[in-house]
């Protein structure tokens, strides 16, 4: 990608039909026969796999705030795609308090210009000014021009062209309203790609996009990065061992690509095992991790399954390092609650009780330090990571902490997440050394 040419898909702010704009892009210029790689800006677990379900050759996550710049580097090198694609977080400029972590930022850094989707259902010729503000707002971004989408008719479309055309903004296309190009949600997000069927949606994204915009347009506004390629391979995040086990279905679905390429990279051996289909870990695996996801939507299945509970408290038994991130913690602990309040036991190898049963929003990025020597690193070995659950601790013990935290601005946060022996966990994601 260091030598791509490439472009970011970015908006005023959330729900401005980026990802399903994305989505149509991939699947459209896949269409015409080209590799396309695909980027998303910030902590999102869940677009990569709607990438993927597209037609992206790759989808990784790029973080301005959490990475090093070498991180940065090392996932913008890999070579062989025609164009790389990053869809970008929240709106264009938002990122973590203080500054910094923008989807901005990532196109300051790269060179890649911006195309800025807005939703145009409830616009006129006010569009333009909202447009020609993020146009001019940071000298160091490029705005190619917009995309709209949730177009209305004839006389609609010639109104926001007309004003946008005034006001010297470049429109590549529009997108009409179409109440089939919606994408499910929940509580963490978009429904994971895996959980339902996309094959219409995409299709029907991929022509609705190649009928509404100009791709010769779009690729010739592409350029090349400014990132250039690092000479060391990517390292992020030590592996937990030489055999890593990792849950990998609809309840333990976030682990970042980029991890999983670093660990590869160092030699590690990935094998994949399904809790939900009563998988247990490989009886010759050195280290279990169970990524984030969705354990409070599958407790009671979690909570039945013999094979799975058995060969996780076998591989504690033998000392395999087994570490767990937010839904993996919750997994881990002794008890979840449901929506209900139903409680269901859990694993129990770390005292912690969590529950769903009144949700509450935990979200930000957070600094982190070792505690205690772990797989992870020696004590004060130092992180950056991302909160993000609506679970909550019932009961937790309040010794032999994982992390000692604080927030993006550097508010200690105090201790995250525990240890006991070979099994450690916490509701924090890592996403870099530091």
């Amino acid at each position: 990608m260091a030598e791509g040419r490439g472009l970011i898909v970015a908006a005023p702010q959330t729900a401005q039909g980026k990802t399903t704009l994305m989505l149509g892009l991939l699947a459209a210029l896949k269409a015409r026969g080209l590799k396309v790689d695909a980027l998303k800006i910030g902590p999102d677990f869940i677009d990569p796999g709607f990438h993927l379900a597209a037609g992206a050759a790759a989808s990784f996550n790029l973080d301005h705030w959490a990475m090093r710049p070498a991180t940065r580097a090392a996932i913008g090198a890999a070579a062989g795609a025609d164009l790389v694609l990053g869809e970008g977080m929240m709106g264009l400029f938002d990122g973590a308090p203080g500054g910094g972590g923008s989807t901005a930022d990532i196109a300051a850094e790269t060179g890649w210009p911006v195309i800025l989707a807005i939703d145009a259902a409830r616009q006129a010729q006010s569009i333009a000014a909202l447009a020609q503000g993020f146009a001019r707002f940071r000298p160091d971004v490029r705005v190619a021009g917009v995309v709209l989408t949730k177009v209305g008719g004839d006389p609609h479309r010639k109104l926001l062209a007309d004003a946008l055309a005034a006001a010297g903004i470049r429109v590549f296309g529009m997108i009409g309203y179409d109440r089939e190009l919606v994408l499910p949600e929940r509580h963490l997000g978009l429904v994971q790609a895996r959980e339902h069927k996309l094959d219409a949606l995409i299709a029907r994204a991929s022509a609705a996009v190649a009928a509404g915009i100009d791709l010769d347009a779009l690729l010739a506004a592409a350029a090349p990065s400014r990132m250039s390629a690092p000479a060391n391979q990517l390292t992020t995040v030590p592996p937990l061992g030489h055999r890593i086990a990792i849950a990998d279905d609809a309840a333990f679905a976030f682990a970042y690509a980029h991890f999983l390429a670093a660990w590869r990279a160092a030699g590690a051996e990935i094998a994949r095992f399904s809790p939900l289909a009563d998988e247990a870990p490989p009886a010759d695996c050195d280290a279990v991790f169970l990524p984030g996801g969705y354990p409070e939507l599958h407790a009671a299945r979690l909570a039945a399954n013999r094979k799975f509970r058995d060969g996780m408290f076998a591989a504690a038994v033998r000392g395999a390092a087994i570490y767990g991130e937010c839904g993996g913690y919750m997994a881990l602990g002794e008890e979840l609650v449901d929506a209900r309040g139903k409680k269901h036991a859990m694993l129990g190898l770390l005292p912690v009780a969590t529950s769903f049963a009144k949700p509450e929003l935990h979200i930000g990025y957070r600094q982190l330090a070792l505690a205690a020597d772990t797989p992870l690193g020696p004590a004060g070995a130092r992180f950056r990571g991302h909160e993000f659950h609506f679970s909550s601790v019932v009961t937790e013990a309040d010794t032999d902490r994982l992390f000692e935290v604080s927030d993006a601005d550097g508010t200690a946060l105090g201790g995250a997440g525990l240890r006991r022996g070979t099994v450690f966990g916490s509701y924090l994601h890592l996403i870099d050394a530091v």
